[in-house]
């Protein structure tokens, strides 16, 4: 089976092998479409790889020394145990017979051998899975040197962790998904004294026209762009955005969204640009100062729900407006009654972040 997951805006597919003896993770895996097994070429292995045929849908491979075979005895993969960089190095990708490896890393040292592993196959034609003991350790593999590699074999007897990749597989899976926008008519601008507000400072660069999804309410988030424009006011940090104060709700992966005061290092949040291509980026820092505050508020063209956002008032603050020319944001401090923003409208009602259905009212 394999998972999509973004890399660089491209759809890349990666597989996911399961190596375990618990009938509880067999069963995990393959109600999450993961049904490729690996056992080794021993009698009991053969008679769990049997019975687990007998009761799902699955494809057991087996290891025989360095090779994998199908229960057709056909070869199917090259099968390697790494313990050293000294091994690593002797490692010729292009010397193996058949498309599929996978490499079995022994020791606890991963970050640098999939990032060689990634950089040696680039090119080529084979198709590169490393064992993994953790979805942690599946994350890394998986995204060495930004490519990562082609999949990974997840050897584990904990359900959790089976659960916890396909959860990876969904957040990254969501940035292939656009984002729908609206606009909406500024209807007020008021300045209205001191609250406390956030900064977010990223793990990574925003461009022109990216920012984060923040606001009042739920139901309507807009988009406030980064500080990455040059100003004559101080130095562009593309890194950050001033997002608004304490109450607000911002969105983070998973259709969810949390409050400003709740991030913290290492938490993931949504970047989204104009046209609403969405993904995600870790926070690195979050400033939490006291500042001036401006309200705005704004209405859908065709419709009388009012939205609501606290920004610091202050020039380099500014929101996205639609895609008009070479405008990407209007400062608030240059924002006019008629003016148009972009809003994230969705379901207001919200519990520990999650959209639920019950009626909430909201002012």
């Amino acid at each position: 089976m394999t998972c999509s997951v973004a890399a660089d805006g491209n759809r890349r597919s990666k597989l996911v092998w399961v190596w375990t003896e618990s009938r509880q993770v067999m069963t995990a895996a393959v109600e999450r479409g993961w049904n490729t097994f690996l056992f080794r070429s021993e009698s009991r292995s053969n008679d769990l790889a049997n019975e687990w045929s007998s009761i799902a849908l699955i494809t057991p491979l087996f290891i025989d020394g360095k090779q994998l075979f199908d229960g057709q005895s056909r070869k199917i993969a090259s099968f390697y145990e790494v313990s050293s960089p000294q091994e690593l190095e002797l490692f010729q990708p292009n010397t193996e017979e058949v498309d599929n490896v996978v490499i079995n890393f022994q020791n606890e040292w991963q970050v640098i051998p999939a990032e060689n592993i990634v950089a040696a196959f680039q090119g080529c034609n084979r198709t590169v899975l490393a064992v993994s003991a953790t979805s942690t350790e599946a994350q890394v593999f998986l995204e060495a040197l930004e490519q990562g590699l082609d999949g990974v074999v997840l050897k584990v007897e904990d359900i959790g962790e089976v659960l916890r990749l396909k959860e990876y597989f969904d957040r990254r899976n969501e940035v292939r998904n656009m984002l729908a926008l609206t606009k909406t008519t500024v209807t007020r601008v008021e300045v209205v004294g001191m609250g406390d507000r956030v900064c977010v400072d990223l793990c990574s660069l925003m461009r022109p026209g990216e920012g984060l999804l923040v606001g009042s309410f739920a139901r309507g988030l807009f988009l406030v762009h980064s500080e990455c424009l040059e100003s004559n006011y101080i130095a562009s940090r593309p890194f950050r955005v001033n997002a608004g104060p304490v109450h607000a709700y911002v969105a983070i992966p998973g259709g969810k969204t949390c409050y400003l005061s709740e991030l913290q290092a290492g938490k993931e949040v949504i970047v989204v640009d104009q046209s609403g291509l969405q993904r995600t980026a870790i926070v690195g820092r979050v400033k939490i100062e006291s500042r001036p505050l401006i309200l705005i508020e704004a209405k859908e063209h065709s419709g009388n729900e009012t939205y609501s956002i606290f920004l610091q008032n202050a020039e380099t603050v500014g929101l996205v407006c639609p895609r008009e020319g070479n405008q990407t944001t209007i400062p608030v401090t240059s924002l006019k009654l008629g003016d148009e923003v972009m809003l994230r409208v969705q379901g207001g009602a919200r519990h520990t972040g999650i959209e639920i259905q019950e009626f909430i009212l909201e002012k």
